[in-house]
């Protein structure tokens, strides 16, 4: 098979995988004249899944082919699927050629399970190890790792990578063990946890390194030992949505207790795509994306507007969010006994939490109500959406009438916002089992 046809198929069986931004790292560039590439600027570059989603390049698998027989995943060791793979060198020029024309910024390398964990992970490695010993590539590169895999060659994977992900694969133990058998929620976490151990270790290292004191030869300029880097962009995770029944409450919960115990950058969601020849096991059609985007806006929350896992979907709302409202204007609707909201007076803590209110927003609001006391005009400036805001907060020159959502009970703001009380995401998502 030729390279074309190769990257055909494994740039097109990468296109489900969705943890794959590049944000964080060290930074490196080329601009010295020394070595190729830079993980600085625009970042990877994008195609487009069929489905419409944005998907990142240069993004492909080493090889489709898998032992695993995963009955979500289309390169499942039954799946009757055309099967490709690379040879390390052939990633290698393919990750350098497509940096030179400027069509990316760095790589994302998974692979489907060849032999056996460690040798797949051995390939794996041995690619990022020639892009950066031997051909001094300075990019971004982002290695999804095989959980089963020896520790030491995560502990080699780290070196080079400047993100290391393990895929979770389902919110639930359960899930996993009926849809994936062969895959070992005890060995993710154990991996997960030897991540974290290594990115936290490197971190201490770096902390020290810059604390200690500089000592050098007389007249030879200062410099300090820069301590090896350990996947300085951290580690990240997938979960699909809605390959099996659960619910938003615990894909959420799952996700709280990952960011907490294992310290990640993110975890992705990744709507569940039918695949050919599928178990009676797995769901009819797709669930609706706006499943998967209601999830990012409820992680968001959590991890940077102090939400709570069970205060944004718990079992007393159905365990589902919302689909036709995003989850802080839902919040908001659910408890007006917090609204009104005085804009000049009220914690950064309970700013956070009005609907339409970002993080930037809210730290400006708060340096200006230090000189003056804040009016509308005034949020006009911050390009704040009004129509968002003013429903729920008090100033000086506004205060919202007595029908406001954020003046009334859930049930009358909803009928004020035009919306119903029930939550069809629940049938909708009940309806595709």
């Amino acid at each position: 098979m030729d390279l074309q046809a190769k990257l055909a198929i494994l740039a097109d069986a990468a296109k489900y995988d969705a943890s794959c931004a590049s944000s964080g790292g060290v930074r490196r560039d080329s601009t010295q004249g020394r070595g190729v590439g830079s993980n600085e600027g625009m970042g990877i570059c994008h195609s487009y899944a069929p489905d419409g989603r944005c998907i990142s390049l240069l993004k492909i698998l080493l090889t489709n082919f898998c032992l695993y027989d995963c009955l979500y995943c289309v390169n499942r060791v039954s799946s009757n699927v055309p099967r490709a793979r690379f040879a390390v060198d052939e990633v290698v020029q393919l990750t350098l050629d497509f940096y030179r024309r400027n069509c990316v910024e760095g790589l994302f390398l998974s692979s489907g399970i060849i032999r056996s964990p460690d040798y797949t992970m051995e390939q794996v490695v041995e690619v990022a190890r020639r892009l950066r010993e031997e051909h001094d590539f300075r990019g971004y590169i982002h290695l999804k790792t095989i959980p089963d895999a020896a520790p030491e060659l995560l502990q080699r994977a780290g070196r080079y990578a400047d993100r290391l992900s393990i895929n979770i694969e389902l919110p639930t133990e359960h899930s996993l063990t009926r849809l994936a058998p062969e895959k070992d929620v005890a060995a993710i976490r154990r991996s997960m946890a030897r991540l974290r151990v290594h990115i936290d270790d490197a971190k201490a290292q770096v902390r020290e390194a810059t604390a200690a004191p500089v000592v050098s030869l007389p007249r030879a300029k200062p410099a300090r030992a820069q301590p090896a880097a350990f996947a300085a962009a951290g580690q990240s995770t997938q979960m699909i949505v809605g390959a099996d029944a659960t619910d938003d409450a615990t894909i959420l919960s799952t996700s709280a207790q990952l960011y907490g115990a294992y310290r990640l950058k993110r975890v992705y969601y990744s709507a569940f795509s039918p695949i050919p020849d599928a178990s009676s096991s797995l769901p009819l059609a797709a669930p609706p994306l706006v499943r998967e985007h209601r999830l990012y806006q409820a992680d968001w929350l959590m991890r940077f507007y102090g939400f709570a896992a069970d205060e944004i979907a718990s079992a007393r709302t159905g365990g589902m969010l919302r689909l036709e409202v995003d989850p802080k204007l839902a919040w908001a609707l659910a408890h007006p006994e917090r609204f009104p909201v005085d804009l000049n007076r009220a914690p950064r803590e309970l700013l956070l939490r009005v609907p339409g209110l970002g993080v930037k927003a809210v730290d400006r609001l708060l340096l200006a109500r230090r000189v003056r006391r804040v009016r509308s005009d005034d949020l006009q400036r911050l390009h704040v959406p009004l129509r968002k805001v003013l429903p729920f907060v008090v100033l000086p020159d506004h205060r919202p009438a007595a029908d406001a959502p954020g003046a009334l009970g859930f049930a009358d703001g909803n009928r004020r916002l035009g919306f119903a009380n029930a939550n069809p995401s629940i049938a909708q998502q009940a309806s595709l089992f």
